[in-house]
């Protein structure tokens, strides 16, 4: 691995100001090439703003920004590509229509008088690709890619243009678990080339395992900077969040009581195979297992989503039919998605039109919805639950992963929800939003409602369910009470197969 170079970007006392908000609070940063940087803060804290900065795509207000000593002023992005730094935002800069080809070089196209040289096109794509051991077609479709396949795209548009600083946005956010660690490997090749990388992401284990160092934005301000021996888990999130976290889940006792959903023998094809489960009045199950084992599909049986080819679901000892989602919104069993942007949301509706549509009947009189109440309904839980919006009249596509999701568990709580399915209740959300989320899972479940918690993170199983069901391939293949012999390890040994719980 290269040593490190020195101050390849440097900023400055860096603001920017929109209506209303000061963004940023005269922030410093430096990157040395060869070295990844962890840029964390919870949503909110001004990484966006920053990497927007970096990007080209705002302008600050005040403050320096150099490369290589050398100081630099964008008014667009394209300068900032032109200066070196490529950013990879979480959402792809891609065209599905186009292929890889195509896509690395749009707007660079090498040529001869007008006519594109797609032969030299292709050559570069290759040479690009064996680089970061990338088994790309140059001719292959960005919208028959996978995923990480288009993250290698837009490594490969980096690379192209001799990028020397990568930013990557939540890189890691729709990955399986092998894609991660491939992403490791990349990361830390990149850095042996002397690219520097700024790394911004919600998972604490990767910044365990892949930062030099880590700087932690609050409130628009730089608030501490830890080495590589400094990178506790404890210490960033007490720096993210601006108080003490004495445990990462909020403590619980419980005594569930009597079983309120039950289902048996749930099938549809080969996503899910006679799966039998319940749960409890007061307890928290956890559904885990790997990528496509078919919790998500399960879910969506229980919710009425997806149709059940066989199998029975009952309520409190009566029967559903759950032939539609409105089936099971009426009995009181409501879904959490893990996609809540594509279907927990209308993101170009307010928070409150969100808030009120499995509510209309609630909030409608004669065919027509008295807005006011719905919204005094609606600003009752962003006091009760924490909603960080301007008003209710806020695009829900404004607001961050957390308040998303807590404008989703709003319009349930309002239907008085007696059984929650929580799908991936945390993806993409920063750690004093999980925090709240978890104790309002927990205070649901002190309620006595039932709650049925998917997550793939092995750690918040642990940390919230009284009971976990693991599912291989359509099955379940495990059942443990949670407690002391449980371990991430026990639990990953059940999912591939390992050995069988009971």
């Amino acid at each position: 691995m290269k040593d490190p170079v020195p101050d390849l970007l440097r900023l400055r006392s860096i603001h920017k100001r929109f209506p209303g908000v000061h963004a940023l609070k005269g922030v410093d940063f430096d990157l040395n090439g060869g070295e990844c940087v962890a840029l964390l803060g919870e949503n909110g804290a001004g990484k966006s703003t920053l990497i927007k900065v970096l990007g080209g795509a705002h302008q600050p207000d005040g403050g320096s920004l150099e490369i290589d000593g050398q100081p630099m002023v964008f008014e667009k992005p394209t300068d900032s590509l032109d200066a070196g730094i490529a950013i990879i935002y979480q959402e792809f800069n891609l065209v599905p229509g186009l292929s890889v080809a195509e896509n690395v070089f749009l707007g660079m196209e090498p040529n001869d008088f007008g006519w594109v040289r797609m032969s030299e096109q292709k050559r570069r794509v290759e040479d690009t690709c064996k680089r970061i051991g990338a088994n790309l077609s140059p001719s292959a479709l960005c919208e028959d890619l996978t995923v990480a396949e288009r993250q290698l795209v837009e490594i490969a548009k980096a690379l192209v243009r001799d990028a020397r600083v990568l930013v990557m946005d939540e890189p890691s956010a729709a990955l399986t678990k092998k894609e991660v660690e491939q992403l490791y490997l990349l990361v830390d090749d990149l850095k042996s080339k002397g690219i520097g990388i700024v790394y911004v992401s919600h998972r604490l284990e990767e910044v365990e395992r892949l930062a030099d160092r880590a700087v932690v934005m609050r409130d628009g301000e730089r608030v501490g900077e830890l080495g590589r021996e400094e990178l506790d888990r404890r210490r960033i999130i007490e720096l993210m969040v601006g108080r003490s976290m004495d445990q990462e889940f909020p403590a619980h006792r419980r005594q569930p009581g009597e079983v309120r959903l039950r289902a048996h023998g749930l099938s549809r094809g080969d996503k899910v195979r006679k799966v039998s489960l319940e749960v409890r009045a007061g307890e928290i199950v956890a559904l885990t297992g790997l990528v496509g084992a078919g919790r998500t599909e399960t879910a969506r049986l229980l919710f009425g989503a997806d149709e059940r080819e066989s199998g029975e679901i009952e309520l409190d000892g009566n029967s559903l039919s759950l032939r539609t989602p409105r089936d099971a919104i009426e009995a009181g069993v409501c879904l959490l998605t893990e996609d809540r942007k594509d279907q927990g949301l209308v993101l170009g509706l307010s928070v409150r039109e969100n808030f009120g549509l499995p509510n209309l009947e609630s909030f409608s009189r004669r065919g027509w919805i008295d807005e006011r109440r719905e919204g005094q309904s609606f600003s009752g839980y962003v006091d009760k639950i924490m909603i960080k919006v301007s008003g209710p009249n806020q695009s829900a596509g404004q607001l961050s992963g957390g308040n998303q999701q807590k404008v989703v568990l709003a319009k349930w709580l309002e239907r008085n929800a007696e059984i929650l399915i929580f799908d991936e209740p945390t993806r993409g959300i920063d750690v004093g939003a999980k925090y709240e989320i978890y104790q309002w899972m927990n205070q649901l479940a002190d309620q006595g409602k039932g709650i049925l918690m998917i997550s793939s993170e092995l750690p918040e199983v642990l940390g919230m369910s009284d009971r976990i069901l693991v599912m291989k391939e359509g099955e379940l293949v495990g059942e443990v009470s949670n407690g002391n012999e449980v371990t991430q390890e026990s639990l990953m040994a059940m999912a591939i197969g390992a050995n069988s719980g009971n």
